[in-house]
């Protein structure tokens, strides 16, 4: 088969129904054309006569399953009478039980690795259960190997228990939903595709990465999809169709590309684990010594991090954030998403667990820096309260950063028209400017534009004030004075850098648009670095 795609479908419950989903089937293959396979999760046999009674037609070979079709084992003390043995076999023509656990792999070298059944709740365990030590066995010697990368696809009845985390909700209570050995299984994986069963409704978590950011090779994303039973009366979607070439006839570069709604990994408690099995990559962090250097692709350049300096491990990090849910991630791609290949990394000055500290662009100063989130997040009202915690650390040292160099700090952020949160941080000679001049010139120039700028309480957060997804602009100045600004339709795209460049301030009007007043990327890199040198006595992600 090479790299073409194949064509496959995957189904939720079938309760027994198995002329509903043959003929649904039919249908779809009617409409676009002849699927490789059909694999089919949680309870695939119902316990009523009448399910019985269509099953026999199938085993006689009265009725034929009009697709290659691979079924889990059963889930519930009532099917188990329909599987006589625990390794797979053919239940009749074109049905095939996978077995308890293993892995498939096709001829066309697609890898599918499977766990039947529930997580027993006791030992000796049931016939339609399996024990951490099932999925142990099915896990240890794949992940043993240098050479595993991951599997094609992953098939489960159970949800692995918390898949849900730094994602977005499902539509049930998950308090006691899913098992955490199968979440185990799925961290360890890699699975490009993870199908469940089970619980009554159809899922799909955004896309997560099976990689620490800036401390490990990208690898490909993961995304985990529950289905909901066939013919279910709520109309939840039961089957799910793709297309999919094995990974091991995939170009490496097109694998592990990462989508833009990307999130951080869900069953990564410490990365303590994942340490055990592989030592991080240095393969795009530029530099042998990576105890040392954590930097993504600096380069010889930053040799800065002595060895009496010990950066966190990752086996030190908190969980990453439980991210809100979040309005639609944008489609094109993102220039600051720190594991984006668009992202500019030369402009990279330091790098926290959630946030990082850039150069600006066209920055207005030569230390003009932007604080970004790690995470893809639009604006500081969408952040998770681990990512506000360490975004505050940072513009805490920035202050006392600028003022060592007798600059005032003044932060804006402009949540209008742009797809990843930016707070663009401007340091203002303190010997030019009185932190109330600069607030006026803020009035001033928001009058003559008729936009409202209102002063908001010092201690006020921004959450109480504006939702997700409200576009506003909004500065904090040195004094912690705050100024808010809803936006309703158009706004002045370079509002708050008009401000700072004006007479009244900085008094470089050239500078307002940073298109004008690009480096080139030496000068940039220059301009980086000698930030990154003086700021590092300030940069905590140093001294952790």
């Amino acid at each position: 088969m090479g790299d073409q795609p194949l064509r496959v479908l995957v189904c939720g419950d079938a309760e027994g129904r198995i002329d509903v989903l043959f003929n649904r089937v039919r249908t779809i293959q009617k409409k676009s054309g002849q699927f490789d396979l059909l694999l089919c999760v949680g309870d695939f046999f119902g316990s009523s006569p009448e399910t019985q009674a269509e099953w026999e037609q199938y085993k006689s070979g009265a009725k034929k399953a009009p697709i290659h079709t691979y079924i889990l084992g059963a889930a519930c003390h009532e099917t188990i009478k329909h599987f006589t043995s625990s390794d797979g076999c053919e239940l009749a023509e074109n049905i095939t039980y996978l077995g308890r656990r293993g892995i498939f792999t096709g001829v066309s070298g697609l890898q599918i690795a499977y766990v039947s059944g529930r997580e027993a709740q006791q030992e000796p365990a049931p016939a339609h259960c399996f024990t951490p030590k099932d999925v142990n066995t099915l896990m240890a010697p794949l992940v043993s190997s240098t050479k595993f990368k991951g599997v094609d696809i992953l098939l489960t009845s159970q949800w692995p228990r918390g898949a849900w985390q730094y994602g977005n909700n499902p539509d049930i209570n998950t308090k006691f939903c899913g098992s955490a050995s199968i979440a185990t299984l799925a961290e360890a994986l890699k699975p490009r595709y993870h199908f469940a069963g089970l619980e009554g409704t159809h899922y799909e978590r955004l896309p997560y990465r099976n990689h620490m950011v800036l401390q490990e090779s990208a690898q490909h994303v993961s995304r985990f999809i529950a289905l909901a039973s066939v013919n279910n009366p709520a109309k939840k979607k039961y089957l799910y169709a793709f297309s999919i070439v094995p990974m091991k006839n995939m170009d490496p570069v097109e694998l592990v590309k990462q989508p833009q709604d990307v999130t951080e990994n869900p069953y990564r408690k410490s990365g303590k684990e994942s340490r055990k099995q592989k030592p991080a990559s240095t393969a795009d962090l530029g530099e042998e010594e990576q105890a040392s250097q954590f930097f993504f692709d600096l380069g010889k350049k930053q040799q800065h991090q002595g060895p009496g300096r010990k950066r966190q491990s990752d086996g030190d990090r908190p969980a990453q954030p439980k991210q809100p849910r979040r309005p639609p991630q944008p489609t094109g791609p993102c220039w600051f998403c720190l594991a984006s290949p668009e992202v500019e990394k030369h402009l990279v000055i330091s790098i926290g667990t959630h946030c990082y500290m850039a150069l600006a662009k066209g920055c207005l100063t030569p230390d003009h820096v932007l604080l970004l989130p790690i995470g893809h997040y639009q604006s500081v009202v969408d952040l998770a309260a681990e990512v506000v915690e360490e975004l505050e650390r940072y513009k805490a040292v920035v202050r006392d950063f600028y003022k060592s160099r007798g600059r005032r700090c003044v932060l804006f952020e402009r949540n209008y028209r742009s797809q990843h949160l930016q707070l663009q941080v401007v340091p203002v000679p303190v010997d030019k400017c009185a932190t109330d001049d600069i607030k006026e010139a803020f009035m001033v120039q928001a009058q003559e534009q008729q936009m409202e700028l209102l002063e908001i309480p010092e201690h006020t957060d921004l959450k109480q004030i504006a939702q997700p997804g409200t576009p506003y602009f909004y500065v904090e100045l040195d004094s912690g004075e705050k100024l808010f600004h809803r936006i309703k339709k158009n706004f002045p795209l370079q509002f708050g850098r008009e401000v700072l460049a004006s007479e009244a301030v900085l008094n470089i009007p050239t500078r307002a648009d940073w298109r004008e007043c690009k480096y080139s990327r030496e000068e940039e890199e220059s301009l980086t670095k000698k930030v990154r040198e003086a700021f590092e006595p300030f940069d905590f992600t140093l001294q952790d």
